[in-house]
């Protein structure tokens, strides 16, 4: 059923955001959903459309913003079999292997974990995003595996996306790097921004972009004259920008084995490990795994907290690395 959203604004809100300005008044509404509205051109300022999230606002305006119904995706469902760690009437909480995108798009559009969604249960996924992503709250790469959490209404995707907003969900990832990090552990925090270069990739920016906080920690350091020096690492995510681990890794100089897009050059060593070199080189993807994944249930207001264990693929570098430190 079409909604519509109408006030005046007030004293104390001059000069917000018109976004901003919603989302305090509407609670449940996310500020990337409205922000979406406004691009479709479904805000009207004093009776005008209005395009720009941005926008300030003024006392005495009035504010009308329409909200659709939402459309019934038509989406060829996918057998394909779902790890699911968790389910209930409100959400889905699955372990995603690598290589298969999160929802259609460009070249793909109906091998994906939406689509498998739509086979496993075409009827019980939100539909207030975009109608290629029914039940789609957050993603995660192709070529990452782990955790994700789905929305199977309206109500729950809006409080979930409104927990990503307010960067309350717990997000941690292991990953191997090239090299070592320096400091061992620390905070990254940048801007994140479309490269220059090219538009398929990420980079970071002192200025512009949105702003990126990635928490990260050494946990164990491969190192010796039979190997590459590499680095298994956690990060925690505060925000979650496109590529975000990836680019901050870069950034530092240790891009993830495996990444295809960001990576370096590093210098073949003489008397290396042809065992382990043949794991790296055969690896089809980067080794990135989101491993914990928490929030609020949406319903029930009470903590939950995921892990999952790497999978073998990126759990048999680490036991040869290990096996060369004897």
């Amino acid at each position: 059923m079409e909604k519509n959203i109408n006030f005046i604004v007030k004293e104390e809100e001059i000069n917000l955001r018109v976004d901003v300005l919603i989302n305090k008044r509407e609670g449940l509404i996310s500020r990337t959903r409205i922000k979406n509205l406004i691009l479709k051109e479904k805000l009207k300022l004093n009776n005008q459309i209005i395009k720009s999230p941005s926008k300030k606002v003024s006392l005495g305006d009035i504010i009308n913003l329409r909200i659709p119904e939402p459309k019934i995706a038509s989406l060829k469902p996918y057998e394909f079999k779902l790890e699911i760690i968790y389910e209930d009437n409100d959400l889905l909480v699955i372990n995603k292997p690598a290589g298969i995108i999160m929802h259609p798009g460009a070249g793909n559009f109906d091998k994906t974990i939406v689509n498998a969604l739509m086979y496993y249960d075409k009827d019980s996924l939100s539909n207030i995003g975009d109608e290629l992503r029914p039940g789609i709250v957050h993603r995660i790469d192709k070529n990452t595996s782990g955790l994700i959490v789905i929305a199977k209404n309206n109500e729950t995707h809006e409080n979930l996306s409104k927990q990503f907003s307010d960067h309350t969900i717990i997000r941690e990832y292991q990953l191997l790097i090239w090299g070592k990090l320096r400091p061992s552990f620390g905070r990254i925090e940048t801007f994140i921004t479309r490269s220059s270069k090219n538009r398929q990739l990420m980079e970071t920016s002192s200025s512009k972009g949105k702003k990126a906080i990635t928490n990260y920690k050494t946990l164990e350091i491969f190192e010796n004259d039979k190997i590459p020096t590499l680095s298994l690492v956690e990060c925690k995510l505060e925000t979650g920008r496109t590529h975000q681990i990836r680019v901050h890794m870069n950034h530092k100089g240790n891009s993830l084995v495996g990444d295809d897009k960001y990576k370096k050059k590093y210098k073949k060593l003489k008397n290396v490990d042809f065992d382990i070199q043949n794991s790296i080189t055969k690896l089809n993807r980067q080794f990135l795994h989101a491993k914990t994944l928490g929030f609020k249930h949406p319903r029930s207001h009470k903590k939950m907290i995921f892990s999952s264990i790497l999978p073998q693929e990126l759990n048999n570098i680490l036991k040869k690395l290990r096996n060369t430190k004897e």
